[in-house]
């Protein structure tokens, strides 16, 4: 049951240390690029042409 306890523990503070570690890279801005590749794939998707053809 202490190794049970003790188990707990390390994975609340695991937890704990993701959620600070990655809890601002929630709240930055998509990047631009990413969000052109995001346009580029719904066009695709809906068979229209991207408007930035870029390969880049």
């Amino acid at each position: 049951m202490n190794s049970d306890r003790k188990t707990s523990r390390v994975q609340q503070e695991i937890d704990e240390n993701l959620k600070r570690a990655y809890g601002d890279v929630t709240q930055q801005d998509v990047p631009d690029r990413f969000t052109q590749l995001l346009a580029q794939l719904k066009a695709a998707e809906g068979g229209k042409p991207a408007k930035d053809s870029d390969n880049a």
